[in-house]
C-alpha cells in the first residue's frame, strides 16, 4: 500500500495544495498537484510535507503517468 493511501481519510480530505489551495491526487508516496505540476512527499512516518519550498517539480512524462495522460 502506498503512503498516500495510508493517510487517515478524514485528514486526507482536508489536505490541499499550499500554493493554489486546490485538490491533490494520490501519487504513491507523494501527493500531486496536476495544475502546478508539483509533488509533495510523504515522509516515512506517513506525514505529508506540505511546504511549497519542499515541493518537487514534475516533468511532462511523469505528469502523464500520474494523470493517465491528461494534459490538465
Amino acid at each position: 500500500m502506498s503512503r498516500a493511501a495510508e493517510i487517515d481519510p478524514v485528514v486526507r480530505e482536508r489536505l490541499v495544495c499550499p500554493t493554489d489551495h486546490g485538490p491533490l491526487l494520490d501519487a504513491g508516496d507523494e501527493l500531486y498537484n496536476p495544475r502546478l505540476r508539483v509533488a509533495y512527499r510523504i515522509d516515512a512516518d506517513g506525514i505529508p510535507v506540505m511546504l511549497a519550498s519542499e515541493a518537487r517539480a514534475v516533468d511532462d512524462a511523469e505528469h502523464a503517468s500520474i494523470t493517465g495522460g491528461a494534459s490538465r
